[in-house]
């Protein structure tokens, strides 16, 4: 299973897009376990995440991120801004399963 935490400035618009995705991966039979949080708790969930995935508006912490995080073999990326507008559940899932 994998695990994907959702960052962006206070975890709450993420939340809506954490629930998109859930049901886009109930939907495909994918197991999947996703969060949301702010950004200033990434180290509190840190261990327990396969993949980061950067709202457009913290996506200027990338650099900043993928150094500290990829390291660990944790898989960093911003969601598309267009994605994110529109909350598509199952594009930012499958973008967050496909990155390598």
């Amino acid at each position: 299973m994998k695990r994907i935490t959702l960052i962006c400035a206070a975890g709450m618009s993420t939340s809506l897009l954490v629930t998109k995705m859930n049901a886009a991966a109930e939907k495909s039979g994918i197991l999947v376990k996703i969060r949301a949080i702010p950004e200033s708790e990434i180290l509190k969930y840190a261990d327990d995440t396969d993949i980061l995935l950067l709202g457009p508006q913290v996506g200027y912490t990338l650099t900043k991120i993928k150094t500290l995080y990829e390291p660990k073999g944790i898989k960093v990326a911003v969601i598309n801004s267009v994605d994110y507008g529109m909350m598509n559940g199952e594009k930012v899932l499958k973008m967050a399963l496909e990155l390598k």
